[in-house]
Formats: structure tokens, C-alpha cells, sequence
């Protein structure tokens, strides 16, 4: 027991640590140490000692007053898509999906209160929405999320809902918690997904489970594409059961590779 102050230490340092990586983005890819501290809730003190261990790591780099994160930062997302193995089992199946619809495919697990992108075979098409393998979009608008939420547990959907209402990023936008509730037990019935133009204005996207051994949803397959190109029937007439085939495919692909 005399130990155990320091090992409470540790994970506090670690837990800081880790939220210090998660501090820089898209539009935060450059932070001084005064930014650090800020967006993680510390102090500039312990921002410096975390920013100092990283760099010495190889995780952050430092230019002058301003530090960023290293390619190095990626071995630590590739150790879970490696075990997963999802990657070298869809996508070949997530290309020929891809030569079907001409449109691009991703495949998504959930992280709540987001869905983390796995998988992504694009297309050359230019969408607004810039995205690939550890992107991170809201579970609630999406329809990958939506397929995800669609499997959890009764309980652990109540404590998500809890959490709303949720922010309309569009005017479509389901943001209601009882909406949304609707929502995701008419995707549990149908086992799909459609999300018409709730996550941006122009983008429509259709999803599917991916399931393990055991039935359960372990991934979400999807198709995306512009509205102005695509209509609704396309999707459900078109789109839909390819698919679905697809997912089918991934799933049993999956469940032989000895996978859970």
C-alpha cells in the first residue's frame, strides 16, 4: 500500500499525457505551450514536462515557440487497427463496392460519442468533408453511427441519449434525444442505415453492419455520396443492396479469418 500514492501519480501523468495529444487537430496543428495548457486543463508548468517527455519520445516536434505532433504519433493508432485486422480483410471487397457504386466507402467502429474511421477507399470525386483512417465524426448524424448505436446494449443507448440534445450541424439534423431514439430502433428492425443531409448540406450516406462470429456489430460499412447526384431512391434501390452484400461478405470474411 505505501506505493500507491505514486502509482496514482503515474496514471494521472499518463491520463494528462494523452490528453495533451488529443489536444492538436485539423486547426490546432500548431500550438504554443500557453495553447497546450489551455485546451488540456492544465497548467503551463505540467504542459511543459508533458511537451518535453513527447518530444524526447519523437511524438511531438518543437519549431521555435510552437509544437506539433510527429508521424510517430500514428504507430500508436496502427497497433489497435492491427489487431483488428479489419483493413486487409475489407478492402478488397471495399473496392469492388467502390467499382459498383463510383462512389466512396468507409468502414467506422464506435467510440462514443464518435465514430473512428478504420477503413476508407475514396473515390476522385472532391467532397467537403476531408476523411481517412482515424478520422472522428458524431455517432448521432451519421449513418455509421447510427448502425453502431443500433447494437449497443438498452442501457448504454439510454446513457448516450442522456447526453443530448444533441447539436444540429444542419438544418436536417436529428437532434431530439426521443427522435433520435426512434431513429436508431428503426435502424435495429431494418438492419441499415440512410442519413440524409444531417451531417453536412449535400451529403447523403447509406450504412450497413459488420458483424463478428458472435452476431454482434463489431464495424459499419458505408457509401457516400452528393446528393445533387445521388437520389434517395438510388441509394435504397441501387446502392442499398450492394450494399448490404458487401457487409455480408466482410462479415463472413471476418468470422473465417478466426476473428472475434
Amino acid at each position: 500500500m505505501a506505493d500507491e500514492p505514486a502509482r496514482t501519480d503515474t496514471l494521472q501523468s499518463l491520463e494528462r499525457g494523452l490528453n495533451v495529444l488529443q489536444v492538436f487537430s485539423k486547426d490546432t496543428a500548431r500550438l504554443t505551450l500557453s495553447d497546450v495548457a489551455r485546451l488540456a486543463g492544465i497548467t503551463r508548468a505540467t504542459a511543459r514536462r508533458i511537451l518535453l517527455t513527447l518530444e524526447h519520445l519523437g511524438y511531438v516536434r518543437a519549431d521555435g515557440r510552437l509544437f506539433s505532433l510527429t508521424p510517430r504519433v500514428l504507430s500508436l493508432g496502427f497497433g489497435y487497427l492491427s489487431s483488428l485486422g479489419l483493413w486487409e480483410i475489407a478492402q478488397p471487397y471495399m473496392e469492388q463496392l467502390v467499382e459498383q457504386t463510383h462512389e466512396s466507402c468507409s468502414a467506422a467502429t464506435l467510440d462514443l460519442p464518435d465514430i473512428v474511421y478504420v477503413a476508407r477507399v475514396p473515390t476522385r470525386r472532391i467532397m467537403t468533408i476531408v476523411l481517412g483512417v482515424g478520422s472522428r465524426l458524431p455517432a448521432y448524424s451519421t449513418s455509421m453511427g447510427r448502425v453502431l448505436l443500433a447494437d449497443l446494449p438498452t442501457e448504454d443507448l439510454e446513457a448516450f441519449l442522456a447526453t443530448g440534445p444533441f447539436e444540429a450541424t444542419t438544418e436536417r439534423t436529428v437532434t431530439a434525444p426521443d427522435e433520435l431514439r426512434t431513429v436508431v430502433r428503426r435502424v435495429r428492425e431494418q438492419g441499415w442505415s440512410l442519413v440524409d443531409q444531417e451531417l453536412e448540406m449535400g451529403l447523403r450516406s447509406i450504412s450497413a453492419p459488420i458483424r463478428g462470429a458472435d452476431g454482434r456489430t463489431i464495424a459499419a460499412l458505408n457509401v457516400a455520396a452528393a446528393a445533387p447526384r445521388i437520389g434517395l431512391d438510388d441509394l435504397r434501390g441501387r446502392f442499398l443492396p450492394a450494399l448490404l452484400r458487401t457487409a455480408e461478405q466482410i462479415s463472413l470474411a471476418f468470422t473465417h479469418s478466426g476473428r472475434r
